[in-house]
């Protein structure tokens, strides 16, 4: 396997608008290639260094989803139960609705919301992370918005759809996260550290930065179309409060910490030393096309062309769809900033990069990168 390719496609993308950029490779189980190129901080001209750390932002999802699959396998949740069942202030729910004239109007839900709507997109939510209702909540907590407060807020807001009709890119799996600590008992971000993260032998990957980790933090930035250039923009806009442990954004990583996560999922749940966090089952559930007859048209971003969407994941299953190089099966998701992962059990590949640049060229730069990499295997 030549990876010539992967390192010049870095290159192109760091002399091009992209600050920093680096790739790990995993074939089966081992790592096959790894480069990085590029500044972490574009003023003092500093390189990127090893284990860097940066905000995973939604890559976030995927774990969160393999931590709400891990309380399934106990048969402590079904997906098809009423989320409601735990977190009951999503009985009630409101449907936002619009008369031809545009006049907004609101109605009871008529569908439950399931928990595997909130693993597959389909609760009704929206992405307003301003909306009256958690601004509400932040003010009451004095910023710091525990996982359980934010949930409580959402459900406040009204749907925009009746679960179970649309997918819609929302806030579902931050309400995932807060499922998790009811049943499980456990603030989410520690039952991540006792059940995912430690297991895997994982040191530098978590909510909240230690005094070491902090200072690995490396810089964000913005590409600015205007200025044709990228600019300094630090913090975390998804994670509202202080105490906030968001499934659906908040996790900070390395490269090489959260590749070995990725790569237990390539193992079908299971790493290299046979620490299991999901069964085979689970990892064939989790890569599963869920979108419907009703769903799949929302599904609809160009550079997702020949995916489903599984459990909080997108999933291959069209080659003639995508014109991608991976086999149908291959999944994963990517992040605000830029990051990607490539899980694909069947080939026995892993694929973990990583960036920090908000405004992330994402439509250009992860559909080469995928292609080129399968062309060097």
């Amino acid at each position: 396997m030549d990876f010539k390719p992967v390192a010049s496609l870095i290159d192109r993308l760091t002399s091009w608008r992209v600050p920093w950029a680096e790739v790990l490779i995993m074939h089966q189980n081992e790592t096959v290639f790894q480069y990085r190129n590029g500044f972490e901080n574009l003023e003092e001209k500093t390189p990127i260094r090893d284990n860097a750390i940066f905000n995973l932002y939604s890559m976030t999802k995927i774990m969160t989803c393999v931590a709400a699959l891990q309380l399934v396998e106990k048969g402590d949740l079904l997906l098809l139960d009423p989320l409601s069942q735990y977190l009951p202030e999503f009985a009630e729910m409101q449907v936002k609705k619009a008369l031809p004239n545009g006049e907004v109007y609101y109605e009871k839900a008529t569908r439950p919301i399931t928990v595997r709507d909130l693993f597959t997109m389909t609760a009704g939510f929206s992405y307003d992370i301003h909306a009256p209702s958690i601004k509400e909540a932040v003010e009451r907590t004095n910023g710091t918005l525990p996982t359980r407060e934010f949930a409580r807020a959402l459900a406040k807001e009204p749907l925009m759809f009746e679960p179970g009709t649309h997918w819609n890119y929302s806030m579902c799996h931050d309400v995932l996260g807060a499922l998790v600590e009811v049943v499980s008992g456990k603030r989410f971000g520690t039952y991540l550290q006792d059940e995912i993260i430690k297991p895997l032998g994982m040191n530098d990957t978590t909510f909240d930065l230690s005094e070491d980790q902090q200072s690995r933090l490396i810089p964000q930035y913005l590409f600015d179309e205007e200025q044709d250039k990228a600019v300094r923009m630090d913090g975390n806009g998804f994670r509202v409060g202080t105490e906030l442990d968001s499934g659906g954004a908040g996790l900070l990583s390395t490269v090489n910490d959260y590749a070995k996560f990725l790569n237990a999922l390539t193992g079908f749940g299971t790493s290299p030393e046979g620490v299991r966090i999901l069964s085979r089952a689970s990892v064939e559930l989790m890569r599963a096309d869920h979108l419907n007859d009703m769903t799949r048209p929302d599904f609809s971003w160009d550079h997702m062309y020949g995916y489903g969407y599984g459990l909080g994941v997108r999933t291959h299953i069209s080659t003639a769809g995508s014109g991608s190089l991976s086999p149908v099966g291959e999944f994963g998701w990517a992040g605000a900033a830029g990051c990607m992962a490539i899980i694909d059990p069947d080939s026995g590949l892993t694929v973990m990069y990583a960036q920090h640049l908000l405004n992330s060229q994402e439509h250009y730069v992860h559909r080469r990168l995928r292609n080129t990499v399968y062309s060097c295997l």
